[in-house]
Formats: C-alpha cells, structure tokens, sequence
C-alpha cells in the first residue's frame, strides 16, 4: 500500500502534530529519574531461586541499616531482582578526601624532595606534611584502621595506606550489603555495580562535553555542505526534536537516565541527521514540484524508520523477556526517538524545506 502525499494542500497544517507533541515532551522531561550511572549508588541484579516480596525485602535491609529499593521481575529464563542503594555517606566523604589528598600530593612530595636537599624548606615540608596528614587520619578512621598519618615517615609510604583504606571503605561497604542481601535472598547469580561519587560526576560532565560537541559538529557540517541558512536549521531542528521527544518518552514511560540510554540518544541524533539530509538532498538537489520531491523522501525515509523500528522492536521484545537493563533502556529510547523521527522529519522539517521554497517561488 502506498503512502498518500500528505504535502498536498496546506501543509503547514502537519506542523500541529509534532509541536504538541514537543509540548507534552517538555512537560515529561523533568521526570526522568537518573540511574546508578549519573546518580551514584550501588545495583545489585540478582537471578532468584524463587519470588520474593519487594516491600518485604525493604523493611528487613532497613533493619540492617540499609536503605533499599527493591524492584523484582518475572522474565522467560525465572524471577530476577534489582537492589539500588544510595550513594553512603562514608563513600561520598572518602572521595571528597581523596580528591583534596590527590591535589595536595604533588607539592607535598616535591617539597619533601627538597627539603632533604635544604634545610630551609623543612619547615614548609612540614606544614603541608600536616594538611595531608589530617586528610589521611580522617579516612583512616573511616576505615576502621588504628593507625595514624604521623607513623608513616615518608610520604610514598602515606600514599599507600591512604589507597589502600580508601579501598576497604568500598569493599566494606560492598561486604556489608552483601551479609544482608544473603541473610533474606536466596538466589543463583548476582552481579553488583558500584559507583563512586567522583566517577558520577566524571560521567555528567563527559555526557554534556559530548552533547555539546556533537551538536556544533553537526550543526557546522550541515552548514558547510548545505551553504544555506534555513535549510541547516531545519535538518538542527530536526534530531533536536528527536531528542526532546525521546527525553519525553522516558520521563513518561520511567526509563532511567543511564549511560546506554544515553548512547541511544546519540545513536538517534545521527540517524535523524540521515533522514534529515536525505530530505533536504531531495529538496535542494532535484528538479521538479517541491511538495512531489518531498513526498517521494518521505517514502524512503519512512521505509529506513520502519526497518530500524522492527530491529529495535526485536531488541526490545528480547529484553522484556530476559530483563536485560542496557537491552532495555537502548530499545525504549530508540524506538520512542524513531516514532518522533517520523513526525518531526516530516511534519517540522519538511514543512520548513516547503516553506522556504515557497519563499523562493518554486511552490
């Protein structure tokens, strides 16, 4: 069956559609939850031998001191269960302490250096010397080690033992989770996904470095191969329409805010790009009626939108079956980015395209 030419008539009309759409979006976006990735915390994603009660679970780790949210999940291959934690406070200060540690260390050591060379730089040896070893006997306490900074008369000797509790802090934390979960879950796997406070900000920034690039990137390529204003806006306006409408889909839907559900909404920008360029190639480059040009676009455009929906529709069906969170959170995103990608293409983009050749005349 072949699509009808919807550019026939007044089609500034097919503009209402994705606006509202847009809208709704915007309305959703605040309430996308971020995930262990950009929130910090610790997963644990259990196989279970049977079922368990969530709310059960929740009310004995909170009389062990844990406060947890428990989701459980009956999949093809049996139940599974996903335990969050929230970043601990003792995690968050250890890392605040390594980060003043690690800044501090440099001098300190040069300083060291040099005050074995010249007895004149002793003295201000010794008064870094004592910054880092306030440092080091506060995550010394947090590590339950009796031990103290001054003990150790080289400062190579300090940084070790400062790594080394540094470490145990996670370990103790990861080891006391672990007696509980095991004390109330009886299950045949699990795997554990800790992240720190400082890798949670490193992830943030990384993804708005990375969201920023490839916007101006984009944005000056399509420029340098269009050489026109309004064209280059509409294929911009279009993978960001994408992306909002995407955003939406997971603050409605409740689909984390992750690293892989992340990465789906770079893979979206640049396939909206593609469907964009194809449009606007077809508009700039052939001869003929514009609204007929932007029909026959629409019609490979939809086809490549509808085979890309299908491969993440399977992807999708395998992790609601297997309860695989990355399969899940790619899938979702994608799909809701692909359904957006066909009414912003052509009800936004391709109503700017049919704009400006009206502008020119040539509708």
């Amino acid at each position: 069956m072949e699509l009808p030419n919807i550019f026939i008539g007044n089609y500034k009309r097919l503009a209402l559609l994705p606006l509202l759409l847009l809208a709704t979006s915007l309305f959703f976006i605040p309430r996308i939850e971020l995930g262990v990735d950009f929130r910090g915390g610790t997963l644990l994603s259990l196989t279970l031998n049977q079922r368990i009660d969530p709310a059960l679970l929740e009310q004995q780790l909170a009389s062990e001191g844990l406060d947890a949210d428990v989701k459980v999940f009956e999949t093809a291959v049996g139940y599974k269960a996903e335990i969050e934690f929230p970043q601990s406070e003792n995690l968050v200060r250890a890392d605040e302490l390594k980060e003043e540690f690690e800044k501090a260390l440099p001098e300190v050591t040069r300083l060291e250096i040099e005050g074995e060379m010249n007895e004149s730089k002793k003295k201000d040896y010794l008064e870094k010397r004592e910054e880092i070893n306030k440092l080091a006997n506060e995550i010394f306490a947090l590590a339950n080690k009796d031990v103290k900074a001054d003990s150790f008369a080289g400062v190579n000797e300090l940084e070790k033992e400062f790594a080394n509790s540094y470490k145990k802090i996670y370990s103790d934390y990861q080891d006391s989770i672990m007696k509980s979960v095991d004390k109330y879950v009886n299950y045949t796997s699990i795997s554990v996904q800790t992240v720190s406070p400082t890798l949670t900000t490193h992830f943030i920034e990384t993804a708005v470095r990375v969201a920023v690039l490839s916007a101006l990137l984009s944005a000056g390529f399509v420029f340098i191969f269009f050489r026109e204003i309004v064209p280059s806006i509409a294929v911009i306006t279009g993978a960001t329409c994408d992306v909002v409408i995407a955003l939406g889909a997971m603050g409605l839907f409740g689909i984390p805010f992750t690293l892989p559900s992340f990465a789906a909404l770079l893979m979206l920008v640049g396939f909206s790009l593609d469907t964009d360029v194809l449009l606007t190639m077809r508009m700039l480059k052939r001869k003929g009626d514009p609204r007929e040009k932007a029909y026959e676009a629409m019609k490979t455009g939809v086809t490549m939108s509808i085979m890309a929906m299908v491969a993440f529709g399977t992807l999708f069906i395998l992790a609601t079956l297997t309860h695989i969170p990355t399969y899940y959170e790619i899938s979702a995103v994608a799909l809701s980015g692909l359904v957006g990608d066909i009414i912003a293409t052509w009800g936004i983009n391709a109503v700017m395209l049919l704009w400006h050749a009206e502008k020119k005349g040539e509708v």
